[in-house]
């Protein structure tokens, strides 16, 4: 008897990404196959965020050009995963009446389960959330590559007024530190260099008496060759013992996403966010101290309920005073649900999209200058394909996460560590020439300049 066959879309963050790969290893253990056509499929599974509004509704547009397939192809089942499932599980089930299956992120254990409801003529649909699901024991599906995600722990505890993820992914809970060494040793087995640790608020892992630090030491000993990232830290929860264990391995990657989400006091306080921009850019020059060469990212909301022209002067200062490498910057959008919700979202849309740009032009900018002074520089780089525009360019990345461009050279093949020396940069790209390869596993060096 032929399997069915599911076809899954994912939406949002890299954590949704992982959440796939949870999703993908459970429904293959019970005899799915998977296709990367919606039209061959018999399931179709859609896993959505819910951080801002324009990701909700490009999942409405989607489901709406998906009916097309749903009514030429009688029995399939089309279904809503992820946060969206959480928080608006009633209106997709009634209201759109195209969806069989609404599962939310802590019930993918009884996917197959809600499945057969959904093949059987019933509307699948669970949502609850878990204060102790953490998935530790599935082994996530994913094709052999160079780059993985690991989900180390699931929820958040912050409550910042402005997020829906405590409600729609439930409260912190940490993986063991045992199973998550464990994961990494199976990905170094199969050749995977660079690797990514994720959680919502990730510095308050903690499993028994293991905290974030020690699970990243934990990490960074697997394999030397194989470079640690992590994402996304609270400055509430980054220790001096975190940053100085990011400076002690090599291979643990020296970048750090740093939200600070705004500049002025009077809003952080509104957001909750649990820390001052002074706390906050005392972190940043502590950072750059024990860590030589750390790069910096961030994410900024522009016209938050009650923002003056002064609070966002304020928001300014502070991507002058960091320089970050890189920021995330959004417009503010309203959650239901969420604390911030009540409150009035009294700054225009015009004053709102002035002021983003305002902070997109300066942050592109000083990306812009940064990326100038590696100019003649040396960095490591490790290959991971073409480039987007050109199979006569390989792309790669450094240790501080920016991209570099290198012509390609029969020398040179996907996975390998090599040193180029920077000639020409944009304000997201670096372009540089081939030098030398990099062998870490017989020279025992590290994986940057």
């Amino acid at each position: 008897m032929q399997s069915n066959s599911v076809y899954i879309e994912t939406y949002g963050c890299q954590m949704n990404v992982a959440d796939t790969e949870i999703v993908l290893g459970i429904l293959k253990k019970q005899g799915f196959s998977v296709t990367d056509k919606p039209e061959n499929a018999d399931v179709i599974l859609l896993n959505t965020c819910s951080v801002r509004d324009n990701a909700e509704q490009r999942i409405y547009g989607r489901i709406g050009n998906l009916k097309t397939l749903k009514y030429n192809k009688p029995g399939l089942v089309l279904g809503i995963l992820g946060c969206m499932a959480e928080r608006l599980k009633k209106d997709l089930i009634e209201n759109k009446k195209v969806v069989d299956l609404v599962v939310g992120p802590d019930e993918y254990r009884r996917l197959p389960e809600y499945i057969d409801i959904a093949f059987n003529g019933d509307k699948g649909i669970r949502v609850k959330l878990s204060r102790t699901e953490t998935y530790d024991d599935i082994e996530p599906f994913r094709e052999d590559g160079l780059s993985a995600w690991i989900s180390v722990m699931r929820g958040c505890d912050k409550f910042c007024t402005f997020c829906v993820v405590p409600f729609t992914r439930g409260r912190e809970r940490s993986r063991s530190l045992a199973s998550i060494v464990t994961e990494l040793e199976d990905l170094s087995k199969r050749g995977f260099k660079d690797v990514s640790l994720l959680g919502q608020n990730i510095n308050s892992y903690l499993d028994d008496k293991n905290d974030f630090a020690d699970l990243l030491a934990a990490a960074a000993k697997v394999d030397p060759t194989m470079r640690i990232r992590f994402t996304t830290s609270h400055p509430q929860d980054l220790s001096d013992k975190l940053l100085y264990t990011i400076a002690e391995y090599p291979n643990l990657c020296n970048y750090i996403h740093l939200p600070v989400q705004s500049g002025s006091n009077r809003i952080l306080e509104l957001m909750n966010r649990t820390y001052t921009v002074e706390h906050y850019l005392e972190l940043i020059e502590k950072a750059k101290k024990i860590i030589p060469g750390v790069s910096f990212s961030t994410d900024i909301i522009s016209g938050f309920p009650t923002e003056t022209w002064e609070d966002h002067l304020a928001t300014i200062e502070v991507i002058k005073q960091v320089r970050y490498d890189g920021a995330y910057m959004f417009k503010y959008s309203p959650r239901e649900g969420t604390k911030a919700y009540k409150m009035k979202d009294d700054v225009p849309e015009d004053v709102k999209s002035k002021r983003l740009q305002e902070i997109i032009d300066l942050q592109q900018q000083i990306s812009y200058e940064k990326n100038q002074e590696l100019i003649g520089k040396e960095e490591i780089i490790l290959v991971e394909g073409f480039s987007k525009k050109s199979d006569e360019f390989f792309s790669g990345r450094t240790d501080t996460n920016k991209v570099v461009i290198v012509p390609v050279n029969e020398r040179i093949k996907v996975s390998d560590y090599i040193k180029v020396r920077v000639n020409k940069a944009t304000s997201g790209t670096l372009f540089g020439d081939y030098l030398t390869h990099i062998y870490p596993e017989k020279e025992g060096i590290a994986l940057t300049v």
